[in-house]
């Protein structure tokens, strides 16, 4: 992919370079990896008792586990590696939890229903994309460019299987799956049209929204959450992923329950029980989702 740097109405082409080594490309992703994958860090080179090290280990927003583990040689076979630390973390959860708690705080909740392995190169070989696919297990391929030794470019080459995914491989690791039956089931039908409407709007926003049901919520996002869903008899509590004072809320709905104990990422929220509200809602999860971009 060509980057230009525009100079009032000229433009000049960064060149694509290299880090000095993997150590580098490391380092770079461990010293800003919220900023980047919006992904807590906690450890770096963790070794396992088996002698190998996980390169760098991790807690997503919804409280996933999450392993990091980076391609510096096209021939290097990383997704095997991944896997079998993946599944070592499995059978070892309190040494995570230890971890987590050290590091984030005794509070921290770990969400062990869909662990994550996501792998950073430069670039793949068709026989990568397609171990990946057959495997169909949380794994993530992320592609990297730098430019200039001062441009960094990071997209997504393949996501995690959808939920209800067929698995081909066998593995320790076992994901609890939910989707958006199970918060419906058994809401009245009003709350399940105020739904539907909202999840059409949402997606509409963008084609790469990923919409992704956990246990106690929906959340919508690119590579971060900009919004969830929390679906109750009487309506919705749409949690948004934006400080209360950033947000254009002329009404004054919003929620701050930051210093309150909730499920969801985002910390304010806004109650959508009738559609004519629906507006509303969206011109502020609007707001969100483009502070993601």
């Amino acid at each position: 992919m060509a980057i230009f740097e525009l100079n009032k109405t000229k433009v000049n082409k960064l060149r694509i370079t290299k880090f000095k080594n993997e150590k580098e490309l490391q380092t770079v992703f461990e010293n800003n990896l919220e900023e980047i994958l919006s992904i807590k860090f906690l450890a770096t080179e963790y070794t396992t008792t088996h002698g190998g090290r996980i390169d760098t280990l991790g807690l997503d927003e919804d409280g996933s586990p999450v392993i990091i583990e980076y391609k510096e040689d096209e021939k290097d076979n990383v997704i095997n590696q991944g896997l079998f630390y993946l599944d070592w973390l499995i059978d070892h959860k309190g040494d995570f939890e230890i971890l987590v708690q050290k590091k984030l705080g005794v509070n921290t909740k770990v969400n062990w229903d869909s662990p994550r392995l996501i792998l950073i190169a430069q670039s793949y070989n068709e026989y990568d994309k397609y171990a990946v696919n057959r495997i169909s297990e949380n794994i993530e391929l992320k592609k990297y460019l730098l430019y200039d030794g001062r441009v960094l470019f990071v997209e997504n080459v393949m996501l995690s299987k959808k939920e209800g995914a067929k698995r081909t491989k066998q593995t320790t690791i076992t994901y609890k799956e939910y989707n958006i039956e199970h918060h419906l089931e058994g809401k009245p039908k009003s709350t399940k049209d105020l739904f539907k409407e909202l999840q059409e709007r949402i997606l509409k926003l963008d084609e790469r929204i990923k919409e992704k049901a956990l246990k106690y919520y929906i959340a919508y996002g690119l590579d971060r959450n900009f919004c969830e869903i929390v679906v109750q008899a009487n309506g919705l509590w749409v949690h948004i992923d934006i400080n209360k004072s950033e947000a254009k809320d002329p009404k004054n709905k919003l929620i701050d329950v930051s210093e309150v104990g909730h499920w969801a990422t985002g910390n304010v929220k806004i109650k959508l029980d009738k559609l004519e509200d629906l507006e509303y809602i969206m011109n502020i999860v609007t707001q969100s989702y483009e502070s993601k971009l």
